[in-house]
């Protein structure tokens, strides 16, 4: 953890310098905050090539709003697969989404199993609905659930909350200084 805001900037700078995927991608995603969808989109895909899975799920997204990029479904399915694919809950979830929308209703359960498998609330929330309509068995169910508590519980530190209060005001500083 850096010990000044100017020690961080420099931090920053180097991972970006060294084409770090994690910080290319936050560049990408603070020009997206400010809705610079062709910065976002430029970031966004150079990390997704060196092989960032939070990179592949928001271009899914760019493609799937049409941010930037005229909409495009196939698009938007193929950085989701490559998200989910990498380990991104959210990617693997909307997977799901998908899935049940197109009526593959296998095909969701088993995407909201792998998402809560990862500690993904909402998709505990829509294996609950089929199993109220016996689409998942008692056993799927529970042990979706033991894996879910289990991987929200690994994710819990002291470290990680201080990582991620510091994150944001770091970054955007140093995407302030970057375009000034």
């Amino acid at each position: 953890m850096p010990k000044t805001q100017e020690e961080g900037d420099l931090n920053c700078e180097k991972r970006f310098q060294a084409n770090d995927p994690v910080s290319i991608r936050e560049m990408g995603m603070q020009c997206f905050h400010k809705e610079d969808y062709d910065n976002a989109l430029d970031y966004l895909t150079k990390a997704a090539e060196l092989g960032d899975a939070k990179a592949h799920y928001h271009l899914s997204l760019l493609y799937g709003e049409g941010k930037g990029v005229e909409k495009d479904e196939k698009k938007e399915v193929y950085y989701l697969e490559k998200a989910a694919i990498a380990g991104h809950p959210r990617a693997r979830h909307n997977l799901g989404c998908y899935e049940e929308e197109n009526d593959r209703i296998e095909r969701a359960v088993k995407h909201w199993i792998i998402a809560a498998n990862l500690g993904l609330d909402e998709a505990i929330q829509a294996l609950k609905g089929y199993y109220a309509d016996g689409e998942v068995s008692k056993d799927e169910f529970a042990t979706a659930l033991r894996a879910h508590q289990a991987a929200v519980n690994a994710t819990k530190s002291p470290q990680r909350e201080a990582a991620e209060k510091f994150l944001p005001n770091f970054l955007h500083s140093s995407l302030h200084r970057r375009n000034h």
